[in-house]
């Protein structure tokens, strides 16, 4: 099980920025959004203003000037004004949401994008080194996350600013001093949420990397349910969960708890700064420099001037959250990459089959070698069976071949053009691979013997079936070839799953074969099957095997025995018996000595 990773601390402004760089495409959805939330806050700004002059209209009516009474005939325009801004307020609103999801949508969907590309262009190693579920969460969970809190809080924090420079507009217009008393709050809102703000941030970022790596656990747990119940690991496997449980929910409760103390922080001060707005407001009126509908107004005001300032600090949880997952993702993306493909790629004049290794050397790790200096030369058509303990470099050898990972020196050819002078795609499209690991995808039988092959017709697919005896037992199921298949593969059994890979090979018609242990899940009897199907598939094509089981490598052209990433001996079978070397001995101690008399 993968141990636990470090995250790093969090760039907030500098993942921000990268954030909002990303809107750059969605531009005119975005002057759009800011042009209807300008639009939206006008309109719900001026409606206190309005009921204001509406209220002076009463007072002066019912109070300064009895004789000529309330003018209705005003207070009614007044009122229906208040009611058409709202109502062009809503409609603007409604219609800045509408464009506010498109934008995030959008936004989010190319982020999806190129992450996925880049999951393509990443090397082997950077999966070797990440435990699944770590990737799995940083593409699904930190991208749902990312989306949902931007769509949150984007339209929402537009509005909010807007409305603050709106209100504060009409606050400076109704009375200067008032709006200076109102202001006297706002650097003590801007200290108190900076000071909650950075207690919250690194629970957020303990947050979702206990999410990656819960997880990562639950994953590993999973496609190793049967190996945990048989081995009887159950509660360990329970413990470690709920410690990684246990770490997510205390991150996730303390940036919970310490983003929520904001909200509450900032309702205190926008009370204490309604209660100063009141009594100076109520000095004024009686001074007779602000009249009741101006102070009612501006009481309104200072309401809307808290009330975005509250939101602005309320959406701080979710903001840190968005960047904690967005750096997450950006830490994907600035993944090393492996080597682009040359400008001017080679190709061979003919694909026959000539494996040259000229002088190869490799290694996982700078100071730990693992193949140094490998020549070898490998016919078209031969088939090149590759033996030895584990750890000797048997599936590096084919690893390298297949470009998984780079050459730290020499050369492997293809009918005399450097494999790194040919695009990968171009390199890979002469290889069929047969793993010890069956995989098969969620899809009909048929589909996964067509996956290696496009625009593959029903009639070749049943003649590969054939070939590789996956028909026999294809027929006796309800559906046929139609079978569904789940992404486990459950359905059948494990050699089952392991023929229906040899077809999908077979279908693909390569020019070179990697039978990689391709025989190890299957008994006996389908084993020789499978060697007869294999013989008729490697008839003109060159073919590696890697095999534990030497009895299936008996008729192979040419045997390599590596040892410690060196080729110790090679030759036929029964050359390589008769020398009484590595392979003898390999051979030995499987059909010969007991165990206890295996070097």
């Amino acid at each position: 099980m993968a141990g636990p990773s470090v995250e790093k601390a969090l760039d907030f402004r500098g993942s921000a920025k990268r954030l909002l760089r990303r809107l750059r495409p969605q531009r005119p959805l975005l002057i759009g959004a800011l042009v209807l939330g300008v639009g939206s806050v006008a309109c719900s700004v001026i409606g206190p203003k309005l009921l204001g002059e509406a209220t002076d209209a009463i007072v002066d009516g019912a109070v300064l000037d009895r004789a000529a009474g309330i003018d209705f005939g005003r207070v009614g325009d007044l009122v229906l004004q208040v009611l058409a801004v709202y109502l062009a307020a809503f409609v603007l609103s409604l219609l800045q949401g509408r464009v506010v999801a498109s934008l995030v949508q959008r936004a989010v969907f190319s982020l999806r994008e190129e992450t996925q590309a880049k999951l393509a262009r990443l090397p082997l190693s950077y999966f070797d080194g990440q435990p699944r579920g770590e990737v799995l969460s940083r593409v699904t969970n930190d991208v749902d996350n990312l989306q949902q809190s931007m769509q949150q809080t984007f339209s929402q924090l537009v509005t909010s600013l807007l409305t603050i420079i709106g209100v504060l507009s009409m606050m400076f217009w109704i009375s200067p001093l008032l709006a200076l008393i109102a202001l006297v709050t706002v650097p003590v809102s801007i200290v108190v949420t900076g000071v909650i703000g950075k207690r919250a941030q690194p629970q957020f970022i303990r947050q979702w990397g206990s999410t990656g790596r819960l997880n990562g656990h639950v994953e590993e747990m999973f496609t190793g349910h049967e190996l945990v119940t048989v081995f009887g690991r159950q509660d360990e496997a329970a413990r470690t969960f709920d410690e990684h449980n246990d770490a997510l929910y205390q991150a996730s409760f303390r940036a919970q708890f310490i983003s929520g103390l904001i909200q509450p922080s900032m309702m205190f001060i926008s009370n204490i700064n309604y209660v100063l707005v009141a009594v100076v407001g109520g000095l004024r009126v009686a001074n007779g420099h602000l009249s009741i509908g101006e102070v009612t107004a501006f009481i309104t005001y200072s309401r809307q001037f808290g009330q975005p300032l509250t939101q602005v600090a309320s959406m701080a949880n979710l903001l840190q959250s968005a960047i904690a997952s967005a750096e997450r993702i950006f830490a994907l993306l600035d993944a090393k990459e492996q080597a682009p493909d040359p400008a001017a790629a080679q190709h061979p004049e003919k694909v026959r089959g000539l494996v040259e290794f000229d002088d190869v050397s490799f290694r996982y790790q700078d100071d730990r070698p693992l193949i140094d200096n490998l020549s070898l030369r490998v016919e078209p058509g031969q088939t090149v069976a590759i033996v030895g303990p584990t750890g000797a470099g048997k599936t590096t050898l084919v690893n390298l071949l297949m470009r998984f990972y780079e050459l730290n020196g020499g050369q492997i050819r293809l009918d005399g053009v450097d494999t790194a002078a040919m695009t990968r795609d171009d390199l890979r499209e002469q290889f069929g691979m047969v793993l010890q690991d069956a995989w098969l995808f969620g899809g009909t039988i048929a589909e996964n013997i067509a996956y290696g092959a496009d625009d593959a017709t029903q009639e070749q697919i049943v003649a590969a079936a054939q070939a590789t005896h996956v028909d026999t037992f294809v027929r006796t199921l309800p559906g046929g070839y139609d079978t569904v298949l789940d992404d486990e593969g459950s359905d059948v059994s494990a050699g089952e799953r392991q023929l229906i890979t040899i077809a999908r090979a077979f279908l693909a018609q390569p020019q070179i074969l990697i039978l990689d242990e391709a025989t190890s899940s299957v008994d006996t009897r389908t084993e020789v099957l499978i060697q007869q199907a294999m013989g008729s598939l490697r008839q003109g094509r060159t073919s590696f095997v890697i095999a534990h089981r030497l009895s299936t490598i008996r008729d192979a052209d040419v045997i390599l025995v590596m040892e410690s990433g060196r080729i110790v001996e090679q030759g036929n079978h029964e050359k390589l018996l008769a020398a009484q070397g590595a392979y003898a001995k390999l051979y030995s101690a499987q059909f010969a000595q007991p165990a206890d008399a295996i070097e």
